[in-house]
């Protein structure tokens, strides 16, 4: 079980939500050594993982969108697994939503939205794929709630996140 020091999490609790967030996603880094991969998957449990997707999903989204996100291998991440149903059942219903919403786009456009690209081609899938701008937008309205509904939950459920110590 990953653990988390009591002292961290207060403090990180008490500069803001992404923070507390990050102190265990942190830990998740760490423990798989900075990268997922095949091997170090099942170092994580189900909601472990839906909190290392969330991190990845805000981060990317926030820095460069939709586009970014699944040109920088997180798509299969977001997408092909469980993590929308995770997300509705940690409470962030209009999130899970959204997701949702997107994973059809990216189904629809897998292939193209997955290939190498050049910066040119990298900057062109944003013309080609404005369907993420509506989806974004709505994305930058929700994030703040639907954020503080996730951190709610992973406190209220901790015990299945980390293994916090002294």
């Amino acid at each position: 079980m990953i653990q988390i020091k009591e002292n961290e999490l207060i403090a990180a609790a008490k500069e803001g939500m992404d923070e507390f967030l990050n102190v265990f996603t942190d830990a998740y880094l760490q423990a798989i050594g900075g990268q997922l991969t095949p091997e170090n998957m099942p170092l994580l449990n189900g909601n472990q993982h839906t909190l290392l997707a969330f991190r990845f999903f805000t981060d990317e989204v926030r820095e460069g969108g939709f586009v970014q996100l699944i040109q920088n291998g997180y798509g299969a991440y977001i997408f092909d697994n469980p993590f929308a149903k995770a997300i509705r059942l940690f409470g962030a219903k209009e999130l899970s939503k959204l997701i949702y919403r997107a994973k059809e786009i990216y189904d629809a456009h897998r292939t193209e939205l997955e290939r190498e690209t050049t910066d040119e081609e990298f900057n062109a899938l944003y013309v080609d794929f404005e369907a993420f701008d509506d989806l974004e937008e709505i994305y930058f309205d929700i994030e703040e709630e639907q954020t503080a509904l996730i951190a709610s939950y992973v406190d209220d459920h901790i015990q299945d996140f980390a293994e916090v110590v002294a």
